[in-house]
């Protein structure tokens, strides 16, 4: 039985950095075919989590949805619907960065390094350094976007680098179906880390792309996360409701 999308309110979250634009690039075809409505909320880098948590409490007031996103957007996004599970439809996890505390994520030092050359270099210089020693695609993509999020990026990054992920534990309360990717090159956000997070829901399953064809084609991103979740393990939740059932016993 696979994750039925068709009409579903489905609201997806930029990571730290990147935009709306992106975003949408990324999974509109995937979820058009899906028959999803696609909901890609801007961020608000002076109040970058909250934010997020608004936009989906405010996509929900309608009925249920399906929630997602890229790196914190798919932390905050498996937050949200780890509080709401009658609200949520499905999760959609695109490159999750770290699994509980941010302490030790190369993404969370990565965002620490960023705000630290923004703030003491400014705009273009660090820009100018992000280019140096990023890939050209990615290089093109976070300038465009860390200039529509300037000068209040450095703070949305050091709000990122604080932000506590689901523990496994939490992910094992999942609710509903979670499709996960992860680039199987990237350093930044570790494929480990997407392993943990399916090993640990109910319902979950992984698939994996590279950097090179996200770069060539943004959509293989979120046609990769939107076949993980219909292959999604429907009898993996009713086998995990009926143990944990019978330890209440």
């Amino acid at each position: 039985m696979a994750v039925n999308l068709r009409g579903v309110t489905t609201v997806l979250l930029p990571g730290t950095g990147s935009d709306d634009n992106y975003i949408y690039r990324a999974f509109a075809g995937a979820l058009r075919e899906a028959g999803a409505v696609l909901v890609t909320p801007a961020p608000r880098p002076e109040r970058l989590v909250e934010g997020y948590r608004d936009a989906l409490d405010d996509a929900a007031r309608a009925g249920a949805i399906a929630v997602g996103g890229v790196s914190i957007g798919a932390a905050v996004a498996t937050e949200w619907a780890l509080r709401h599970p009658g609200q949520t439809v499905a999760v959609l996890a695109a490159l999750p960065a770290w699994t509980g505390s941010p302490d030790t994520a190369p993404a969370a030092m990565a965002a620490r390094h960023s705000a630290q050359l923004l703030r003491e270099q400014g705009l273009d210089s660090a820009t100018a350094t992000m280019r140096a020693s990023s890939p050209q695609w990615l290089a093109d993509e976070l300038a465009r976007s860390w200039a529509g999020q300037w000068p209040a990026l450095p703070d949305a990054m050091e709000e990122a680098t604080r932000y506590v992920a689901p523990t496994c534990e939490a992910l094992a309360t999942l609710a509903v179906p979670m499709g996960v990717v992860a680039a199987t090159d990237d350093p930044v956000h570790p494929i480990e880390v997407a392993r943990q997070w399916v090993a640990a829901a109910p319902r979950a399953a992984l698939r994996t792309v590279t950097l090179d064809a996200m770069g060539a084609d943004p959509a293989v991103l979120g046609a990769a996360c939107v076949a993980a979740l219909q292959a999604c393990d429907f009898g993996a939740l009713r086998r995990g409701e009926r143990d944990r059932g019978h330890r209440n016993r």
